[in-house]
């Protein structure tokens, strides 16, 4: 008996089943990949503030999209024209912390670098925002990044009460200085020529430059001296700046704090001690 089957159609069970079954795993692999980007369901956390990502969608496109992206990987238009590059947010590794370093930063620590901005870097302070508003980009940044679903934030390291400012404590905060070799970053004199400065990179093998404490009277994550303790031992993440919570004791780092603010272009107190005690016999 003559075969009734269409004579186009006598490879179907092969090439064309193939075909078939390709066009109908379409919908199935794009329903996974909407599986995996990230949810806009993720919360943040700033005192009494609940801050939620589908909030701040609409914000992030107005004020931060440009510079870190529409997904957050800091390749947004404007980045190829900013030294400094934007930070990566899928990657979750971030400079300013209250967290030791490999750690998650708080909620507290994205809150305040929205509203501080980043000194010496584009990223500008974000205070005109509502507390609402910038508690709902906390949350939407995380979202970028699966590593807030998996891990929790570091604990924020203990900062022990500032002792007495005294030129003993200066004159052993410049020999610490010596001693962890901070001048081949930052140059002897603090304003970032040391031997080794043009050959830093950070964690994507970018040039990225030490910081000029002659020249900068503000710290990249903060102002105060305990801000600069803060990042003298946690360290800067994705930068070569290490962490030395592990190596230098609480009162040899409040040491390096006082000498380091004799450097800045500020009337620091720590400055007026510095020279009043080299005016004495």
């Amino acid at each position: 008996m003559r075969s009734r089957i269409h004579p186009n159609l006598n490879f179907f069970p092969a090439r064309r089943f193939a075909g078939v079954f390709a066009l109908a795993m379409i919908p199935l692999l794009c329903w996974g990949q909407t599986q995996q980007r990230p949810s806009t369901a993720i919360e943040s956390h700033i005192g009494n503030l609940t801050g939620h990502a589908r909030n701040a969608q609409g914000t992030y496109r107005r004020y931060c999209v440009g510079c870190h992206g529409k997904q957050g990987d800091g390749e947004g238009e404007n980045a190829q024209w900013i030294d400094p590059k934007p930070r990566d947010f899928t990657l979750a590794r971030y400079k300013c912390r209250s967290t030791p370093t490999g750690t998650l930063p708080t909620d507290q620590d994205l809150y305040d670098s929205i509203g501080r901005g980043l000194n010496a870097s584009n990223m500008p302070s974000w205070n005109t925002l509502t507390r609402q508003e910038r508690a709902d980009l906390v949350a939407f940044v995380k979202h970028f990044s699966a590593r807030w679903q998996n891990e929790k934030p570091g604990t924020p390291i203990s900062i022990p009460p500032q002792p007495e400012a005294t030129a003993d404590r200066i004159n052993n905060g410049r020999e610490l200085y010596q001693k962890l070799q901070c001048w081949k970053c930052h140059g002897l004199d603090g304003r970032s020529k040391g031997p080794d400065a043009a050959t830093l990179a950070d964690d994507q093998d970018r040039p990225i430059k030490p910081f000029n404490f002659v020249e900068e009277s503000r710290f990249k994550c903060g102002a105060t001296n305990a801000d600069l303790y803060k990042i003298f031992m946690t360290g800067l993440d994705g930068t070569p700046m290490p962490a030395y919570i592990d190596t230098v004791k609480p009162e040899e780092a409040w040491d390096l704090v006082f000498y380091l603010r004799t450097l800045q272009p500020l009337r620091t107190r720590e400055k007026q001690i510095q020279m009043s005690s080299s005016k004495q016999p």
